[in-house]
């Protein structure tokens, strides 16, 4: 494989570390060799190996590199033989203003993600933490902002407790529900030079606020978020969702593996799923653990969890519990999800 002098300083590293870790990953022996290198091992993974070099190079001539988390994204697409369009995933981008080289998917479902919210008035992004579900959705909304496609943003979210009981808070209600809406400001600065943030805020062309205080309004050519839905009710979903005015966009967030609710109470998420899912101008996209952007451990953590919930969930069913069948559900960007559908919940006679 033949690559540039400059191409072969970057391609190896310092050290010659990103050659160590691809040799790593794929269990092969790279040789750099003047501008020529050269990929020893068992056909199979030589040929793994060649392909993310490729890919490598190609968007380093075309895009200035890959970043680390779409270096490991690609990595793992090659070696478990579900390669995707790896070039039409990264080449994609959303300019912001402090971003100068954009914000970029990292995974297939983020694409899908990005495409979706393009191309949908009302998209539900849902899944576990850490998968960008609400920060590329912000990324979309700043970036239909400065381009004037919307006058307005509005962050959205229900003021529920995770698990726990925070007492009294003091201050009015915008100090009050601060502590709910933190992630979203962490978004919002991350894109917008802090003072500019501010402005926009204080003159309300981006608005924080209650779900609660979405009742009666229509809003138009506004690209509304609403956060943590899987911690609204059935009602509460049914509000917000029909407030969406001429020119506007919704993206709904939420993992519907953390809901907060009271026992016995539905989550509006939940519940729009089996009802909006086949309507026109709605798209669900769906993230699992290959999505999670955060540090590399929470990936682990997601399937550990994922693993024990299953397990309690044998361990809950009857002893008299018959049988069911296991149906794959073909659901945009989660291929693997699976679904218990239930044919007989009957208990076995005579036992």
């Amino acid at each position: 494989m033949e690559l540039g002098s400059a191409e072969v300083l970057e391609f190896c590293g310092k050290n010659d570390e990103k050659l160590r870790e691809l040799e790593a990953q794929f269990d092969v022996r790279i040789v750099p060799r003047g501008t020529t290198i050269k990929v020893l091992g068992e056909p199979t993974k030589v040929g793994q190996a060649c392909r993310l070099i490729e890919h490598l190079l190609s968007f380093s001539r075309s895009q200035n590199g890959l970043s680390k988390r779409q270096i490991k994204y690609a990595v793992e697409s090659i070696k478990s033989e579900r390669e995707e369009d790896l070039k039409r995933i990264f080449s994609d981008r959303v300019t912001l203003p402090l971003k100068k080289r954009g914000v970029a998917p990292m995974t297939a479902n983020q694409k899908h993600y990005l495409d979706a919210i393009r191309r949908c008035d009302i998209v539900f992004g849902i899944g576990p933490a850490g998968t960008g579900k609400t920060y590329l959705a912000m990324a979309m909304a700043v970036h239909h902002l400065i381009s004037e496609r919307v006058r307005r943003i509005i962050l959205v979210r229900p003021a529920v407790e995770a698990g726990e009981k925070l007492g009294f808070l003091p201050g009015d209600i915008a100090a009050k529900f601060d502590p709910f809406v933190r992630p979203l400001y962490d978004a919002l600065y991350d894109m917008i030079e802090p003072e500019r943030a501010r402005q926009l805020i204080e003159n309300g062309t981006v608005e924080i606020a209650p779900l609660a205080f979405m009742r009666g309004r229509t809003l138009n050519s506004a690209f509304v978020i609403l956060d943590e839905g899987q911690n609204t009710s059935v009602e509460q979903m049914k509000m917000f969702l029909t407030r969406l005015g001429n020119d506007s966009k919704a993206v709904i967030t939420g993992d519907v593996t953390q809901i907060d609710l009271p026992a016995g109470k539905e989550s509006g998420l939940v519940h729009a799923q089996r009802i909006l899912a086949d309507i026109d101008g709605i798209a669900f996209v769906y993230f699992d653990d290959r999505d999670v952007v955060r540090h590399e451990l929470i990936q682990k953590i997601i399937r550990a969890y994922d693993a024990a919930d299953k397990g309690a969930y044998q361990q809950e069913l009857p002893l008299n519990y018959q049988s069911s069948t296991r149906a794959r559900v073909p659901v945009q960007g989660a291929e693997d999800r699976i679904a218990d559908v239930t044919e007989d919940m009957n208990p076995i006679e005579g036992v």
